[in-house]
């Protein structure tokens, strides 16, 4: 405590009630090519339909990683996603193919585009990919654009599709007006009206605007009065009827003395690719400001390109409208130039291109630092087919061992074999599967290429499933390294980390019509002795995990997955506690402090079945003089870990009648 100067009391509080938190185990993390969202960040799912919406739906190229995805989501509820992008990826713009760039995700715009360089255009779909070349993106900033009146000055004939000239019926029919310039306010997607000689088909009024050829095209079906010259015509905005009304003045710049500050943008599945119906309304926006301190009544910005970046699941803002003066500036005293008609862009090249082994190892690059991300279980997809075709390829597979799993030393990654080893390789399965955990060797017993390094924290399924594809009505194959991370994040839910996800009980996989590969006894032998775990089908007992030892060769407890799991979980609790001693002295306080911490968690462990015994160890055998003034600290905890049961004897020992069983109990 502090000394006082003069006479007083000072109040301290000594906060003694520390424990070791209970950290998760189930966080699972998957990178992976998909069609859209947000590319090389992390993003937490924890729903299959969360997963749709995010990042779209399953396609040729990215179902595999999409139902690895959806694979571990049956099972678990905790999944951070990373999709990654090929650097040639672009993002559809409205400013033509050679302005479309990559825009990866929210935190790329925020640095390089929103400011409003512009130099994408206007907009910019809000993800890379094909798919934001479905987008249509139109703007109506003013009561002139909403609707306005006009008059038209030419001839007044009318032609039927095949140019036929006079007053017919002949399927779809065509008002022509030649001479767009007497009409400079209609553009393309606009409604018509005629006054006075309004010619009404159909029920209907309005008419939708084409142009052809500098002519002005009015599209109706059965269309069969001549427009007279000189006849005064309504127009209004194609989305009109979408909004309440036409965009004005905000009651903020009204306070400030502004004026026409108001606009709507809506935003069109042009293509259907995004709903499977062509012009399906994705979102709208009324009355946005174009003053860039506009405020709503609850103080939130009413400034459109920060209502957009907030709110929009499809596009960017990049730009100021063309003839828009004062766009973008304050609202005081400010009067913001209309623009007359609506403005309307289909986005273009937007494009995604194949991802490469350097791609997928940047998005797992994200995972390194266990201090920034929670990640236990890693699920690689096709991690062993990127990069190469062979069984021997171990490129993608390796990196991640080596730069995420031995640099966290928190979490265990989950891989599966090439899909060529296991689907339509008959008789050969074993062997190639073998030959990709193991690698080649040449005459001399040297390596010659691929082969996964001996590690306790990676583990090794058989094959592929084959499972129905709901959002394409198609079966496909996908790899169960989704389902085994999934099985142990099932049994930390239902039990705890330390026990085996493998068995009748507990290794049940889902969604698996059949496997590509059902090894029979033989050839779970000759993988199991290779740390390779089979996956197995057993008739009227479904398809299930048949293994639990985790890519270490050298036989030790730690060549089973709980094992693994167990101690994880054990260093991962006890060092996050352990933080809180750092900086005290190293004394008998704090080494007995220490001690109460640890052994009331480690007895915890040992009643709910994960260790046999323990003992923890911090005193002057350990710390020693030397220890201390070197200002380190130790603690020796010492574990007998449970294990699983892999192989069961049962004796059958026939006996006569009148020997005692005593007689010949453990004789045999």
């Amino acid at each position: 405590m502090g000394f006082l100067v003069s006479p007083g009391v000072n109040v301290t509080e000594i906060d003694l009630t520390t424990i070791i938190p209970t950290l998760s185990t189930s966080t699972g993390a998957l990178v992976g090519q998909f069609i859209w969202g947000p590319a090389e960040e992390r993003t937490l799912i924890d729903q299959e339909v969360k997963l749709f919406n995010t990042f779209g739906k399953p396609d040729s190229n990215t179902f595999v990683s999409f139902f690895s995805a959806a694979n571990f989501l049956a099972y678990g509820n905790n999944l951070r996603v990373t999709r990654v992008a090929n650097t040639f990826s672009n993002n559809a713009v409205s400013g033509g193919n050679t302005n479309a760039r990559l825009i990866a995700n929210e935190t790329v715009y925020e640095n390089s585009y929103y400011a409003g360089q512009g130099t994408f255009g206007q907009w910019a779909a809000r993800y890379p990919g094909n798919l934001g070349n479905s987008l249509k993106v139109s703007s109506c900033g003013s009561k002139t654009a909403y609707a306005s009146n006009a008059t038209y000055q030419s001839g007044g004939t009318l032609t039927t599709n095949a140019g036929v000239v006079g007053p017919l019926v002949v399927g779809n029919t065509r008002i022509h007006m030649n001479g767009t310039t007497a009409n400079a306010n209609v553009s393309v997607g606009d409604y018509i009206r005629f006054v006075g000689a309004t010619p009404t088909v159909l029920g209907r009024t309005y008419y939708k605007v084409n142009f052809a050829n500098n002519n002005m095209y009015i599209v109706t079906p059965g269309l069969k009065t001549n427009v007279a010259a000189n006849t005064s015509i309504l127009r209004k905005w194609e989305y009109a009827d979408e909004f309440d009304g036409p965009p004005g003045t905000s009651s903020y710049a009204t306070e400030k003395g502004g004026f026409n500050d108001e606009l709507h943008v809506i935003v069109i599945d042009e293509n259907g690719v995004f709903t499977n119906k062509v012009g399906t309304i994705l979102e709208k926006f009324p009355n946005m400001s174009k003053a860039s301190d506009a405020k709503d009544d609850t103080g939130s910005s009413t400034y459109y390109p920060k209502v957009l970046f907030e709110r929009s699941k499809y596009i960017y803002w990049g730009d100021h409208e063309t003839g828009g003066t004062n766009w973008g500036t304050p609202a005081l005293g400010t009067t913001y130039t209309n623009v007359l008609i609506p403005r309307r862009y289909s986005l273009t090249g937007g494009a995604d291109n194949a991802v490469t082994a350097g791609d997928l190892m940047r998005g797992w690059d994200l995972y390194r630092d266990a201090d920034i991300v929670d990640a236990s279980l890693l699920i690689t997809g096709d991690a062993a087919d990127v990069a190469g075709s062979g069984v021997e390829n171990n490129t993608l597979p390796q990196y991640i061992i080596d730069n995420v799993c031995l640099k966290r030393l928190d979490c265990v990654a989950f891989f599966s074999p090439p899909r060529a080893t296991c689907v339509n390789n008959i008789g050969g399965e074993a062997d190639d599967i073998v030959t990709f955990r193991n690698g080649v060797f040449d005459e001399n017993g040297d390596i010659v290429s691929g082969g996964l390094s001996s590690t306790s924290y990676a583990f090794l399924d058989s094959g592929w499933k084959y499972q129905y594809d709901k959002y394409n009505d198609v079966y496909r194959f996908i790899p169960l390294n989704g389902d085994m991370a999934g099985l142990c994040a099932r049994t930390d839910r239902t039990l705890d980390p330390w026990f085996s996800p493998g068995g009748f009980d507990r290794g049940q996989v889902k969604n698996a019509v059949r496997l590509a590969w059902n090894p029979s006894q033989t050839e779970r032998d000759t993988l199991y002795t290779n740390g390779i775990n089979p996956v197995v089908s057993f008739p009227g007992e479904g398809t299930l995990l048949y293994g639990d030892k985790t890519m270490q060769t050298k036989p030790s407890a730690f060549d089973r997955i709980n094992v693994r799991r167990l101690f994880i979980i054990l260093e991962k609790s006890i060092a996050r506690a352990a933080r809180y001693s750092l900086f005290e002295f190293n004394d008998e306080f704090t080494r007995a402090q220490f001690v109460s911490l640890v052994e009331p968690f480690l007895r915890d462990i040992q009643g709910r079945r994960g260790i046999y015994d323990f003992r923890v160890v911090c005193d002057t055998t350990n710390n020693t003089g030397e220890v201390i003034d070197s200002n380190r600290f130790v603690g020796d905890i010492y574990i007998k870990p449970a294990r699983s049961i892999n192989f069961i004897q049962l004796n059958f020992v026939a006996v006569r009648t009148g020997v005692s069983f005593d007689e010949v109990v453990g004789k045999f």
